[in-house]
């Protein structure tokens, strides 16, 4: 009996490795695919709007509204995901939003379908990250997380790189409709890969933070007003927070701006430099999400994330010093350095935080809504600002909001610095810091 019992062991541990191995490459290539979905058509739709007369200030405010629509959603989306053990489905309605999104856009540019449209790709933003966070903490656990992510983001921006590769050539070949249905297509693709994840190899007590505790406290883990009690008393989470929310006040319009800017300047074709300003950036950003997940392994996220806000100051300067079509080049290198930390560095640093807590997904949810408003009001701040003042000034204005974040950072760098520090563990990058 002994050992038909030590067999039947041997076998149920093969077959978890099995499904542990099966997961990780799923979630690479759901990563993958599921780059298009988060920005996809994105910075083409300013320009395919632009080409139907619409101007900078009309286009950012419809970005606006999309923004603030996912960032109303992505909290709730978080609570949602930690306490449902069905996050693959999550991902599948978000893959079945962006389908139907494209197809909205295809069939008109009216206000109030292109609203509509920006209305469906937001939500499905705002739940398909925490949802891939907490099935990527499933999965690996916390040990392995940093790990995981590391490579689910560098999978991620090959695919940004991929599909803003594919875009330019169908739009230089067919028009800018064609992109809309390749984010279609990405669309299902996502949900395809996601259904290949084994539903057994994830953990949905770790996938929420609950690992590192006991089962006694599982009944702890469900009440709403305790999960959000416990990120308002997290202070490393809410200055993370607020640095966030500056740094892509400034960000989040600087791309589709910048190639509005060139383009509208007659320095470039609409959908061939909107490609290019994507995979630059996603080239750099694979390369920055692999040093990223080394130096947190190492020693911490502080410098990371320090690196990163100091990036934006410099982009800004350079997009507004230069609207030439070789300023793509310099301008999108540095924000595939800070996307590319942040997008390894967020998600890592929430999981460390809030480790134990059974709230690493509302979390990271949280986290997103906050940073969302800032991102959320950029397009129309910058159309705005671009419309009255000009594209120069414009990104000059929002470059400096980074340096907020930066002054935040250090300033309260005593705080931050035990909460970010590396782990002594070789394959994780959380202290064993907890914030009372």
């Amino acid at each position: 009996m002994t050992a038909t019992a030590m067999a039947r062991t041997g076998t149920g541990e093969s077959r978890a490795a099995a499904d542990r191995s099966r997961a990780t490459r799923s979630l690479q290539a759901l990563n993958f695919v599921m780059a298009d979905m988060q920005t996809g058509s994105a910075p083409f739709l300013g320009l395919s709007l632009q080409q139907r007369g619409w101007a900078t200030g009309p286009i950012g405010t419809v970005m606006t509204v999309g923004g603030i629509a996912g960032m109303a959603m992505t909290a709730p989306a978080g609570a949602f995901i930690d306490h449902t053990t069905r996050k693959r489905w999550v991902v599948v309605i978000t893959g079945t939003c962006t389908v139907l999104a494209s197809f909205l856009i295809l069939l008109s540019q009216s206000p109030i379908v292109v609203t509509a449209s920006q209305i469906a790709t937001a939500l499905a933003g705002a739940a398909i990250g925490p949802a891939v966070a907490g099935m990527t903490l499933g999965v690996v656990r916390q040990r392995g997380f940093n790990e995981q992510n590391g490579r689910n983001q560098a999978w991620n921006h090959a695919g940004n790189m991929v599909g803003a590769g594919l875009s330019g050539w169908l739009g230089w070949e067919y028009g800018i409709p064609a992109i809309f249905w390749l984010a279609a297509v990405f669309g299902v693709l996502a949900i395809i890969s996601v259904l290949s994840i084994p539903e057994r190899a994830i953990d949905h007590r770790a996938a929420r933070g609950l690992e590192a505790r006991g089962e006694d406290n599982a009944d702890n883990s469900e009440g709403h007003a305790e999960g959000f009690r416990e990120l308002a008393r997290n202070k490393p989470l809410l200055i993370l927070a607020a640095c966030l929310a500056c740094f892509h006040l400034g960000n989040g319009v600087m791309l589709p701006l910048y190639g509005m800017a060139v383009v509208g300047a007659g320095k470039g074709d609409a959908a061939m430099f909107t490609a290019t300003t994507v995979v630059v950036a996603q080239a750099v950003m694979i390369v920055a999400s692999l040093v990223a997940m080394r130096m947190a392994a190492r020693s911490g996220y502080w410098l990371v994330l320090l690196i990163s806000f100091l990036a934006l100051p410099l982009r800004g300067f350079l997009a507004g010093s230069f609207i030439e079509h070789w300023g793509v080049w310099p301008v999108q290198a540095l924000d595939g350095i800070g996307a590319g930390l942040q997008s390894v560095a967020v998600p890592g640093l929430v999981a460390c935080l809030l480790d134990g807590t059974g709230r690493v997904n509302v979390g990271q949810g949280a986290v997103m809504t906050v940073q969302g408003v800032g991102a959320s009001l950029s397009p129309a701040i910058g159309g705005w600002l671009a419309q009255m003042l000009g594209y120069r000034a414009a990104f000059f204005i929002l470059g400096s909001f980074a340096i907020l974040s930066v002054i935040l950072w250090i300033a309260f760098s005593a705080t931050l610095r035990p909460a970010c520090a590396g782990s002594s563990e070789p394959d994780g990058a959380c202290s064993d810091h907890k914030t009372p």
